[in-house]
């Protein structure tokens, strides 16, 4: 059991992204596919890539793979996997599920057959015929794409994204694992100055800061698998004082976000406290139009309103053609912006050095990407 099999769950267009912070955690052995990483590494990976990884939704543990078009199928399947490798006696396992573009496609009658499988395979290993399922949480999902059945248990609990920091949330928040995105994909660095003018309950700072101090963010919260018998408890422990001392907090960091709306820089200012953050980031209320900077390099990035609801989109429109002029004034910065509408690049008065399709909640959105000139190498 020491060598594992397990999934980093992404959003989709986030793949790439999570791939890429396996690789650096030290996981090659992976397979990409739409919406998920499937990588090979030790039990250590639990504790390592649910405190570290900042894109990923969650981290699945795969028990099982293979190909069912009947009930019979899937409960025979599922009956001979390893189950008790796993669940203690006293498990609590509930099943989810989800079918695509499969024979089987009665997830509640899917859920029902791998419970009822999973239950006769337990009764085998403990010599019982009935459990309490009282003791700590293994939820089991049971996913079939193309008459393909992947069973997993998650180990994460709540998603990747609550890094528990966010007390506080805005009217449109945007999810923390989305935020981190941006910033990676802006290729920002701590020694770097970043301006986010649009901060919102502050997101995308804090989520900069995170990255600029080499802190792990799941650090300050925990995991459904911290109560499982099958991970030690010192692996915790080990997993969380390595990240702790891999911080490095001498690092001095340029990061501003502003806001017209002062009732949501409050916001922002209790989110940043209660990441441990507040002398590393700056919020001021500030319209767009004074947007400057000292800097003679850094990077904007940001996540204005898309103007989605009735009423909204002249302003929206009104506020990108100002954006448009005022970062015109920044000609050595670069440039990120996250939004949904069709016509950005046109109102923005530029088009984009390049431009990438991800997806804010169930909005189909661009990241546009305005590359300045390059520092010169110090």
């Amino acid at each position: 059991m020491e060598n594992v099999e397990l999934i980093a769950a992404t959003t989709f267009g986030l793949e790439a992204l999570a791939a890429d912070e396996l690789k650096e955690l030290g996981y090659p052995d992976q397979t990409v596919e739409d919406g998920k990483v499937t990588f090979r590494a030790d039990l250590e990976a639990i504790c390592r890539t649910n405190l570290w990884l900042r894109t990923a939704d969650r981290v699945r543990l795969k028990i099982g793979e293979f190909p069912a078009v009947t009930f019979d199928e899937l409960f025979e399947q599922t009956k001979v996997l390893p189950w008790s490798d796993w669940l203690p006696e006293n498990a609590r396992f509930p099943v989810e599920g989800k079918s695509v573009k499969s024979t089987l496609f009665s997830v509640p009658d899917c859920q029902a057959i791998v419970k009822k499988a999973i239950v006769e395979s337990l009764k085998g290993r403990y010599r019982r015929d009935w459990f309490s399922e009282d003791g700590p949480l293994y939820k089991i999902e049971v996913a079939i794409l193309k008459d393909i059945a992947t069973l997993t248990i998650d180990t994460t609990g709540p998603g990747l994204h609550k890094r528990g920091y966010r007390t506080l949330i805005g009217d449109a928040p945007l999810k923390e694992t989305l935020a981190a995105a941006m910033v990676m994909l802006a290729r920002w660095h701590h020694d770097i100055a970043l301006i986010d003018p649009c901060c919102g309950s502050g997101t995308i700072p804090i989520e900069a800061a995170l990255m600029g101090l080499n802190l792990a963010p799941g650090l300050n919260r925990t995991f459904v698998s911290e109560d499982w018998p099958n991970i030690p408890q010192t692996l915790w422990q080990k997993t969380r004082q390595t990240a702790r001392e891999e911080a490095n907090f001498q690092r001095e960091l340029f990061i501003i976000g502003t806001d017209i709306d002062p009732k949501v820089l409050r916001v922002a200012r209790q989110n940043v406290e209660a990441a441990g953050l507040s002398e590393l980031i700056h919020f001021q209320a500030s319209p767009l139009a004074n947007l400057s900077s000292s800097k003679k390099y850094g990077k904007i990035i940001c996540n204005p309103p898309y103007g989605e609801r009735m009423g909204e989109r002249k302003a929206v429109e009104a506020l990108y053609q100002e954006m448009g002029r005022v970062f015109s004034k920044l000609d050595t910065w670069s440039f990120y912006v996250l939004t949904s509408h069709p016509r950005f690049e046109e109102l923005f008065g530029r088009k984009a050095s390049k431009k990438r399709k991800l997806y804010n909640g169930n909005i189909k959105v661009d990241y546009y990407q305005f590359y300045g000139p390059r520092p010169p190498r110090r």
